[in-house]
């Protein structure tokens, strides 16, 4: 494999051109990203909530120990910033753009599920009651279901408890990034350095810690954690293994692309080479059929008659 073939494979030099290729899946991520609007702005599920049930959602409104703006920066800016690292210290245009590509892909798929998940189920927040009675004097009506008075954007994202979707987003991201460092630093390479399996866990500690910070803020219930991390980094797999091979194998450390370059560059690499070696087994017959030919040309016709009569008495 000609390593040195494909690093002329730029931004600069293929950047478009991939990106053109890839061009319906641009067209999907922005599709996905509009769903994740409409998803943000229809209304939950208005589900039944009884007086009884309110002493699981009396716990006190807090401010988010990690806030909504932060999510984006850690889950999805601050990989393709370590995907950059790596393509300057080892210029490939196939492995930013696919791990881009799939990193989007994990975070908005991630999100629509997430988002569809929420607005289907309506699950109150541990802190629903303060939400939906702002003074604390609750109300009931007949049927024994809660009539709120509290501000309505503050009850609607009250009844989006289930998923977290802070948990979600946190595995989807970070989750492809530990993905994306264990294949880079051939984590699995059966050598036995544990020091590299620090680095694969740091992004899901991360992602871990998040999901905590939302279970102690009162958000969310420990189920909807649980539940929004599975989705999460389920989806980050899927969407990295279309991109990359698993961690664990051989070929773990680049892009199905980047294999797939290097057997054509191979592949046109054969002919040329079998047509130079025909070339140079034609030169040296030519060469050995020259030589032949001199050496009988410097032999003198009489001399050899000669040569063969006196041989001839002797016998």
């Amino acid at each position: 494999m000609r390593e040195a073939q494909l690093g002329a494979h730029t931004v600069r030099t293929h950047g478009v051109t991939l990106a053109r290729k890839h061009m319906h899946d641009w067209l999907i991520l922005m599709l996905l990203a509009a769903i994740v609007v409409i998803l943000n702005v229809i209304n939950p599920f208005y589900r039944y909530v009884g007086k009884d049930m309110m002493a699981d959602l009396k716990y006190p409104m807090k401010e988010n120990t990690v806030p909504v703006w932060a999510v984006p920066v850690y889950a999805i800016l601050l990989p393709m910033v370590v995907f950059l690292l790596f393509y300057l210290r080892r210029p490939d245009v196939y492995d930013l753009h696919h791990a881009i590509l799939g990193l989007l892909f994990s975070v908005l798929i991630t999100g629509v599920i997430t988002d569809a998940i929420k607005d289907a189920v309506g699950r109150p927040r541990p802190d629903f009651f303060w939400r939906c009675f702002p003074d604390g004097k609750d109300v009931y009506d007949q049927w024994g279901n809660v009539e709120c008075h509290g501000q309505k954007h503050i009850l609607k994202d009250g009844r989006k408890s289930f998923p977290s979707g802070h948990t979600s987003w946190s595995f989807a991201g970070l989750g492809f990034l530990s993905l994306y460092l264990s294949g880079k630093i051939q984590a699995f390479d059966r050598r036995g350095h544990v020091a590299k399996l620090c680095i694969v866990f740091l992004p899901l500690l991360v992602a871990s810690l998040v999901a905590i910070s939302r279970v102690d803020d009162y958000r969310h219930h420990w189920q909807d954690v649980f539940a929004g991390g599975l989705i999460g980094l389920i989806v980050a797999m899927f969407c990295y293994l279309q991109f990359f091979p698993p961690p664990y194998h051989v070929d773990g450390w680049g892009t199905y692309a980047y294999f797939r370059v290097q057997e054509e560059i191979h592949a046109s690499m054969q002919p040329t080479d079998a047509l130079n070696a025909e070339a140079q087994d034609e030169n040296h017959q030519n060469e050995s059929n020259n030589a032949s030919m001199e050496m009988s040309s410097t032999v003198d016709p009489g001399t050899a008659v000669e040569d063969l009569e006196s041989g001839r008495r002797e016998t």
